[in-house]
């Protein structure tokens, strides 16, 4: 192990290990610490906007920004844990959370069709007009039993979503 890990104990291990229950093993968390620690520059102990933005997948997200508002300033173990959602083992439920916590950008615990939109407008782009956007999102909450009126919870996306068939996972590569 490299220099970084040695500054993890196996208590500290143990303890992101339960934080994250139990979805990355012993190692993955050891490569995650390391990877944390490149990531730290300065070592801080927590990573900013723009350490996060030094990741190329991360900063050619086109939701890029909104989900800054969720990890900007994470410590490890906060790193971990936002890392689990894309565990393999992660529930269907722990991947959807996340994903309403990206749309969720204001963190009421509510998810309004303005908000639907502006997901929508980030992953578009220029691809589609405004009115495109609003037509095939007013399609989608009908076909789901909802109006653009809705204010959607995390119960809701959980229904919505539970009819998709998403991959959203992450390898963590271990020495």
């Amino acid at each position: 192990m490299g220099s970084a890990s040695s500054l993890l104990t196996q208590y500290d291990i143990e303890e992101v290990q339960e934080n994250c229950n139990y979805l990355f093993s012993q190692q993955e968390i050891v490569a995650l610490y390391e990877r944390f620690c490149q990531l730290d520059r300065n070592a801080k102990g927590f990573i900013s906007a723009d350490e996060f933005l030094s990741i190329p997948e991360f900063s050619l997200n086109p939701l890029s920004q909104r989900l800054l508002k969720i990890t900007d300033g994470l410590n490890f173990k906060d790193f971990v844990a936002f890392l689990s959602a894309f565990s393999p083992k992660a529930s269907f439920q722990q991947k959807i959370g996340l994903i309403f916590r990206v749309y969720d950008i204001d963190g009421k615990g509510r998810v309004t069709f303005k908000d639907q939109m502006e997901v929508l407008r980030d992953l578009t782009g220029s691809f589609m007009q405004e009115e495109q956007r609003e037509q095939v999102l007013v399609h989608l909450l009908n076909e789901a039993g909802y109006t653009r009126d809705a204010s959607l919870l995390l119960d809701d996306f959980i229904k919505i979503l539970s009819k998709c068939n998403m991959k959203m996972e992450v390898e963590v590569p271990v020495d």
